[in-house]
């Protein structure tokens, strides 16, 4: 997977078509500008969304967190961040600077805290099942790791 300061690529189509409420949202990756199907790039394993911005404090406290659990999680499920604000360039500047280097999309019209019903506030993580339907909404920041393990294990049963 290549990387660009601050963001890898996002994931690339897989095998099965994506369903779920996610189906139908293409998104723009963060490293490189190219489109993004969602709900493909998901589809068969499961994920943890997160939905952030480039001026959320929390989020700055959470990415971390979430960079150390993607490691840990390895290929077992797949860790997305979703910008929710137009300014993609802060976005990257934001996760260089704090050394994240996970995958992302840009989702400047909120299109994933619609399709999931999430309230408008950040952080927000949305949990996916391999299948596309989503497992939780979790609207709050992550404490630390063990929370983030704590919870993917508890609502997707992925053990990490």
């Amino acid at each position: 997977m290549a990387t660009t300061p601050g963001a890898a690529t996002a994931p690339g189509p897989a095998t099965a078509p994506g369903t779920g409420p996610l189906a139908g949202l293409t998104l723009t990756c963060l490293a490189d500008g190219t489109p993004v199907d969602l709900a493909a790039a998901l589809a068969g394993k499961p994920a943890l969304l997160n939905l952030w911005a480039y001026w959320c404090g929390p989020c700055a406290v959470e990415l971390p967190h979430l960079q150390e659990f993607a490691e840990r999680a390895g290929p077992a499920l797949t860790v997305l961040t979703v910008h929710s604000d137009p300014d993609e360039a802060k976005a990257l500047q934001r996760l260089a600077g704090l050394g994240i280097t996970l995958p992302g999309v840009s989702d400047p019209q909120a299109s994933v805290r619609a399709a999931v019903g999430a309230p408008a506030v950040l952080p927000v993580s949305v949990l996916v099942r391999a299948d596309g339907t989503i497992a939780s909404v979790e609207v709050r920041t992550f404490a630390d790791v063990a929370d983030i393990a704590d919870t993917v294990s508890a609502k997707l049963g992925v053990a990490v």
